[in-house]
């Protein structure tokens, strides 16, 4: 039986994909040879033995040769026909939908969730429909995706994370060096919430309804009194167990002083205690 671990060769499947990446589309369209290793590759991402993004001695590290994995499946790929009955869908042969099983032991709830191929769902992951989980993404045990949430391509969400009813959790594919969203282990996403660009939120961050996250947004961390904005690799990061809500700030000119405008802007109104953790402990009974 194949086995990832044993039968893949980390180096030589970075190589070959390095390699096939630098090619154009007309010099790989018809190699076998390409194929055959994207098809390695892909097995290796669907099975998250390869991931886009990883936490090495406690940075996040872009793997950006999986990105251009990911783009060269785009590239080798031929639009077919993906029509299930009389729903029509058409896209490209090389991510038709994720494999699932009973030995997956993944709850999906009927009724209109697609999940790509090359998108990790570990065990004990609960997908409330409609959901879609794009190319790439990496989704931790234990962690429930609610009705009508998005998982970009190549965005990481940790364990026993909430990402709730209307949360748009953004990808990034390109540039391939750019750091993908990144949710990390007990997180809770509310609502209506978009993170986007890269965000980090690191572990057990609450982020409330309707928040939205983007790399040039300014946070305010009223607790600490200090403004959290974008880093060296342009993400910006949410400190462990902040509590983020919508707020706003004036803007200061003549103008606004008018009309009394201010902007949009995250505020850090806590960071999490025994309380919040208790409340958000009874989310567990929706999950098995």
């Amino acid at each position: 039986m194949f086995d990832l671990q044993r039968d893949i060769d980390y180096i030589e499947l970075q190589e070959g994909i390095e390699y096939y990446y630098s090619l154009s589309r007309e010099e790989i369209i018809n190699d076998i040879n390409c194929k055959d290793l994207f098809d390695v590759f892909i097995n290796a991402l669907d099975s998250g033995f390869i991931r886009s993004a990883e936490k090495v001695n406690n940075n996040w590290i872009v793997n950006s040769w999986v990105k251009k994995g990911i783009l060269l499946g785009f590239r080798i790929g031929e639009v077919v026909n993906m029509s299930i009955g009389e729903l029509n869908f058409y896209d490209k042969s090389t991510y038709p939908l994720k494999n699932i099983s009973l030995k997956n032991n993944i709850r999906i709830v009927p009724g209109g969730t697609s999940i790509r191929r090359g998108a990790f769902i570990a065990h004990d992951v609960a997908i409330i429909p409609p959901c879609f989980v794009n190319v790439g993404a990496y989704v931790d045990s234990g962690t429930m995706l609610d009705s009508h949430s998005l998982i970009g391509s190549c965005a990481q969400i940790g364990k026993r994370c909430h990402i709730s009813a209307g949360a748009q959790i953004g990808g990034v594919l390109e540039p391939v060096n750019a750091r993908p969203v990144i949710i990390e282990d007990d997180v809770f996403i509310g609502g209506n919430t978009g993170i986007y660009e890269g965000t980090v939120i690191k572990r057990g961050a609450v982020i409330a309804t309707g928040v939205v996250i983007t790399s040039s947004t300014k946070i305010f961390d009223l607790v600490n009194e200090n403004i959290i904005e974008a880093d060296i690799d342009n993400s910006i990061v949410v400190p462990e167990n902040a509590v983020v809500v919508g707020g706003s700030r004036k803007i200061k000119n003549n103008f606004s002083n008018k009309y009394g405008l201010s902007i949009y802007t995250p505020i850090i109104i806590k960071y999490k205690d025994e309380k919040i953790k208790a409340k958000l402990a009874l989310e567990e009974a929706l999950r098995f």
